[in-house]
């Protein structure tokens, strides 16, 4: 079993089988042309009621009490007598923080002014505050699997003075960024939503890239040739620096180390490069602190009696005595001073047209619900791991390549869906993913499994290691791994840590060549009855005959006989009678309680002359039914309630080899079970019963074993 690692644990608030699951909700679309249009028209300027010049806005937490007292909203014309929206001949980003401690913000979008194409998405550049001016912007954010428009008003937060009081410009009259961070403040709720987070997150927002985290102190031996593919393959890549306990504090307002980098601090990394001293080559690498200021002091800074160990002309091209937040470092003291690295990789649209030919991309969109796909990770050992949502990936070898084609590079990114409107406020679940090799697939694969679209049993998982075996499952908004594969069929498995916890997410495979699909809920021969808006999806697996011989003729002369010795049929009270009177054999401790009504509706199932009785055969063919389900029935009733919740009747009726969608099992069990849905063994009779008969009517019926056409008087055959 893998090793799964998190950092806590915490509890189920939530009872079993009661969902509090809340779809994700995606922002207001605005239209900004028609907005702008309009106010032109109108000649007015733009208020935005969606995100109001008002507290609310800014938050209701600790932010506030950063706040002067005479908080002012107002426009760039009040506040500069000649304001600009960009400068585009201003190669540095030239932005100053705010209150709002948001360095990840800043420096994800330092990153992001390298690619001044990507920029020009994010930021549109046909705005100004001359030209169709109506006090309206508007910016685009990649939101959870799409390119979202984000339209805002201009008004922005002052002191009584006039100096903003978030993100504002070295050069007072350029105003982009204040409007950006607003946009982005709108997005995810308010300012204050904007207080915690991670360059990876925005890094994703600005660009819909996949990212790749590499922990530093446990990097790679080929970490350089990683930073210089991804310098020439147009990544972007942020990293963060240490809390600030190992090396020693020594502001406790500006939490700036002895060595010049700020403790817990995000920052840019803008460039590599490898030089030639005198004692032989060293590899640099070139960071910005998105502050503008307050720089590394060690080996390779400003400073630094290191670049006399160059030439003249490289120390010249390199070396900038400029305090403006920029510095040179090795990648020694680089592995040592910082946490992490995070690289994200552009989507194949963003990337160079001759590059985004190689690659490919593809996203899927999920959901973990209670009772149904919400099985929580291996390492509960609850034995729902395998109701998770399944997702075939076919790694597909890469036919011009020059390197070796024995393995791909795969990477593949989990990120889940925030339930609120306001980013901060709802925590992140323990999310994660496990890979395997689907070893059963391969002699199927492609045709007859793409056709059948089988998602994998229960016994697969206890039988087959994982190919991450040692999976972390992280509290963030997305977990990442880099892969590297053999052409093959693989299964995807995103779960939370614990069972019974509720989300939307996204799945995102990048790659040289590959195919991705979602397995439905089916295993085996397929079928699917459809009568009206009414889907029911499921499979009929032979149930092996153990208990012939001896076990029958026993149950027969002990019972069969003496209630119906004058008439070789029973009616509905006569089988009632039977199974709540007899002796179950090696089920001793179990008492059953048929009512006469669930006993009228096994016979209407089974009566297949429609006799009101049930012949010695039909018999027959219950009772070996019985003693199945009722096996299934107590190994599936892990707490011995004598009932079983909507976890427990899934994997029961997976157990017997059917498998139903989702939608239906949940509406058969709001139909058999209790107004807790906990389903009885004689409410669990009546609903296999109930399945299996559909299905074998279903087959009787179809012609191409895709659907059936039945008319009224049909439907009305099938009992309820």
């Amino acid at each position: 079993m893998p090793f799964l690692l998190c950092l806590k644990k915490k509890e189920s608030p939530v009872p079993l089988g009661r969902s509090i699951f809340q779809k994700y909700t995606p922002p207001i679309q605005q239209n900004y042309q028609t907005l702008l249009e309009s106010c032109l028209k109108n000649k007015c300027l733009f208020t935005d009621d969606t995100f109001p010049a008002h507290i609310s806005s800014i938050g209701t937490g600790a932010l506030l009490k950063k706040l002067p007292r005479n908080l002012q909203w107002k426009r760039p014309h009040a506040l500069h007598k000649s304001p600009i929206f960009y400068a585009a001949n201003r190669k540095q980003l030239d932005l100053c923080q705010g209150l709002v401690e948001n360095c990840w913000f800043l420096a994800a979008l330092e990153a992001l002014t390298f690619h001044q194409d990507i920029l020009a998405a994010v930021v549109p550049q046909n705005q100004s505050f001359e030209r169709k001016y109506a006090g309206i912007f508007h910016f685009r954010f990649w939101h959870f699997g799409e390119w979202i428009d984000v339209v805002v008003d201009d008004l922005l937060p002052v002191h009584e003075a006039g100096e903003l009081l978030f993100v504002s410009s070295v050069y007072k009259n350029v105003f982009w960024g204040a409007l950006l961070e607003k946009a982005y403040a709108k997005l995810y709720g308010s300012y204050e939503d904007l207080q915690i987070g991670q360059v990876s997150e925005a890094l994703v927002d600005f660009t819909g890239g996949v990212n790749t985290r590499i922990k530093l102190a446990e990097a790679p031996p080929d970490l350089w040739n990683i930073l210089t593919r991804a310098t020439y393959s147009r990544s972007l890549m942020g990293c963060q620096t240490h809390l600030g306990v190992r090396f020693g504090v020594t502001s406790k307002t500006t939490k700036v180390l002895k060595n010049g980098l700020v403790a817990g601090h995000a920052y840019t990394v803008t460039g590599i490069r490898k030089v030639t001293c005198q004692y032989g080559p060293e590899n640099l690498v070139r960071l910005r602190n998105p502050w503008g200021k307050i720089e590394w002091k060690g080996d390779w800074s400003d400073s630094s009696y290191k670049w006399e160990l160059l030439s003249p002309k490289e120390k010249i091209l390199l070396r900038k005595k400029k305090e403006d937040g920029e510095f040179w470092m090795s990648l020694r003291d680089f592995k040592i001073h910082f946490v992490d690295l995070v690289i994200c990789k552009l989507t194949p649209d963003l990337m160079s047209q001759e590059d985004g030919k190689k690659w490919m991309y593809s996203l899927k969109s999920g959901r973990w619900v209670k009772g149904s796909t919400a099985g929580g990770s291996l390492g509960f050992c609850n034995g729902n791991f395998w109701m998770n949502p399944q997702y075939w990936l076919n790694v597909l070898p890469v036919e011009d390549s020059k390197k070796n084609p024995s393995t791909c590079n795969v990477v593949i990114s989990l990120m889940q869906k925030h339930s609120t409107k306001h980013r901060n406020r709802a925590p992140h679940l323990f999310i994660g993913f496990l890979l395997y090799k689907n070893m059963i697939l391969l002699p199927f694969f492609p045709e007859k499994y793409q056709e059948s679209n089988r998602k994998l049993p229960p016994g697969f998982f206890t039988r087959h290691q994982p190919v991450n075996k040692h999976q972390v499952f992280l509290d963030e908004r997305e977990v990442t791994h880099d892969f590297h594969l053999e052409p093959c069929v693989y299964v995807i498995v995103p779960c939370t840590l614990e069972p019974q916890q509720e989300s939307e997410f996204i799945l995102r495979v990048f790659s040289r060549k590959h195919i991705l699909r979602f397995f439905t809920n089916l295993v085996g021969n397929i079928f699917l009855l459809q009568v009206n808006d009414f889907f029911f999806f499921g499979t009929l697996k032979e149930i092996v005959d153990r208990y012939e011989g001896k076990i029958w003729e026993d149950f027969f002369t002990k019972h069969f006989e003496q209630v119906s010795a004058c008439n070789p049929e029973i009616n509905a009270v006569q089988l009632q009678r039977i199974l709540n009177n007899i002796s179950w054999r090696n089920f001793q401790n179990f008492h059953l309680n048929f009512s006469l009504d669930s006993c009228q509706g096994i016979l209407a199932l089974l009566d297949l002359n429609a006799t009101g009785t049930l012949s010695i055969q039909e018999f027959r063919v219950l009772w070996k039914r019985l003693l199945f389900y009722l096996e299934v029935f107590q190994k599936r009733d892990t707490k011995r309630s004598g009932k079983l919740d909507l976890v427990e009747l899934h994997a029961a009726v997976q157990e017997t080899g059917i498998s139903l969608s989702n939608e239906v099992c949940n509406l058969m069990a709001i139909r058999y079970g209790d107004p807790d849905l906990q389903i009885s063994f004689e409410s669990f009779v009546c609903f296999m019963l109930r399945v299996e008969i559909m299905g074998e009517a279903f087959r009787n019926l179809t012609q191409d074993g895709k659907g059936i056409y039945l008319r009224e008087s049909e439907v009305k055959t099938f009992p309820d």
